[in-house]
C-alpha cells in the first residue's frame, strides 16, 4: 500500500490532486501544528484581470498560541464568503466552465463552517470529486497517533499497514530513507509536471489553486492533472 501525507490545504494546486491520485491512501495531516505564518492552509493564488488574484479565509489566531489545525476556527468578519463569491464571479465571468465548477465553492460557502478544516475538506472532497480521483482519504486524527517528523509519518504508515510512503521529489531530502528502511517503509517519490493549459487574462500564472485550472478546461483538467 502507498501512502501519502498533506496538509488540508485551501482550494489546493493541481500537483495536490496528483499526489493523492499516485497514493492509495491519502492522509490529512489534520492534528499537526496549524503555521503561525502565512500559510496555503487559509489561502491561495487565482487569476484576474490584475494578475495574481489572493483569496485569504479569516481565521481565529490572536491571543490563542499554538493550535492545532483542526482546532483553528474561522472569524466571521467583512462578510467573506460574499467577497469570495464577488471575486470568482469577477475573475472568471468569461471562463467557459465557471458555471459547471463554482458549485463546490458555493456549497462550502453557503454551510458557514465554524471550523476551518470541515471548509478545507468540504472543497477538497468535491474537487476530487470533480476529478474522479477516488483514493481513500483518512484524517489523522482518525489513527491515533501523534509525534512530529519523520517518526509521526512512520506511525502513520504502519497504522495503516503501509509498505511505501509517496513523497514529491522536491521534498525527498526532508526524509531520510535509511529510517524508513529500518522499518520496512521506502520511501518513493513523483515529480510533478509542469502544468501549462489556456488561462485567462495575459500570461500564463503557474501552481494556481486547481479551480483555474478546472473553470478554463473544464473536464479536461483531469487529463491535464494526471499528465
Amino acid at each position: 500500500m502507498i501512502v501519502a501525507t498533506n496538509q488540508p490545504y485551501f482550494a489546493p494546486y493541481p500537483g495536490f490532486f496528483l499526489k493523492a491520485h499516485l497514493a492509495d491512501c491519502f492522509v490529512i495531516l489534520d492534528e499537526v501544528q496549524f503555521p503561525r505564518r502565512t500559510t496555503w492552509i487559509t489561502r491561495n493564488r487565482l487569476k484576474n484581470d490584475q494578475g495574481t488574484l489572493w483569496l485569504t479565509v479569516p481565521v481565529l489566531k490572536k491571543g490563542l498560541g499554538f493550535q492545532r489545525i483542526s482546532a483553528v476556527k474561522i472569524c466571521d468578519v467583512e462578510n467573506w464568503p460574499h467577497k469570495f463569491r464577488r471575486s470568482f464571479r469577477h475573475a472568471y465571468a468569461r471562463a467557459p466552465y465557471l458555471q459547471n465548477y463554482l458549485g463546490v465553492m458555493e456549497r462550502a460557502l453557503s454551510r458557514k463552517p465554524e471550523y476551518l478544516l470541515d471548509f478545507n475538506l468540504e472543497i477538497i472532497n468535491g474537487l476530487m470529486a470533480y476529478l474522479e480521483i477516488d483514493t481513500r482519504v483518512v484524517l489523522m486524527s482518525e489513527l491515533g497517533v501523534s509525534g512530529k517528523g519523520t517518526a509521526l509519518i512512520i506511525d502513520i504508515c504502519k497504522a495503516l499497514g503501509a509498505d511505501r510512503f509517496l513523497v514529491q521529489s522536491s521534498a525527498r531530502a526532508y526524509y531520510d530513507p535509511t529510517l524508513f528502511e529500518q522499518v520496512g517503509i521506502e520511501l518513493i517519490s513523483f515529480s510533478k509536471p509542469r502544468y501549462v493549459y489556456p488561462q485567462l487574462w495575459g500570461d500564463f500564472i503557474e501552481n494556481l489553486s486547481v479551480l483555474d485550472l478546472l473553470f478554463n478546461c473544464g473536464p479536461k483538467a483531469r487529463e491535464i492533472i494526471l499528465g
